[in-house]
C-alpha cells in the first residue's frame, strides 16, 4: 500500500507525487481537480517532472506505481475517486498532498 500511496502522488493520478519537502506538500489537495483533470499520462507525468524529477523518477522506475498511476488517469472521475479512497487514509497521503494537487491543476499546460 505504502508505493500506491507514493505512486498517487506522483498522481496520480495522479498521481505522483510521492516526495515531500517542496513546501507546498502540506496543502490540502483539491479534490475536484484531481477527479475530474482532462490530463493524459504523459502529461501527469511531465507536470510531475518539472515539480519533482526524483519523485517523476521513482514512480516511472517501478512498473506497478506507474501502471496504478495510467489506471488511474484513464479512469472516469467516479472511478478516481474509489481508487483515491484506496490511500487517502494512510499517513503518507498527506505528506504528498500538495504535489498531487499541484500537478493536477498544472498538467494540462503540458
Amino acid at each position: 500500500m505504502r508505493l500506491i500511496t507514493r505512486v498517487m502522488v506522483s498522481s496520480a493520478c495522479a498521481t505522483a507525487a510521492l516526495i515531500g519537502g517542496s513546501g507546498i506538500a502540506s496543502a490540502e489537495p483539491n479534490a475536484d481537480a484531481i477527479y475530474n483533470s482532462t490530463c493524459t499520462y504523459p502529461q501527469v507525468i511531465a507536470a510531475l517532472n518539472a515539480q519533482d524529477p526524483a519523485a517523476a523518477n521513482q514512480l516511472t522506475s517501478n512498473p506497478v506505481a506507474a501502471g496504478w498511476l495510467q489506471s488511474f488517469v484513464a479512469s472516469n472521475p467516479d472511478g478516481r475517486r474509489e481508487m483515491a479512497k484506496q490511500f487517502q487514509g494512510s499517513p503518507e497521503f498527506g505528506q504528498y498532498a500538495g504535489l498531487i494537487s499541484s500537478v493536477a491543476a498544472s498538467c494540462n499546460n503540458f
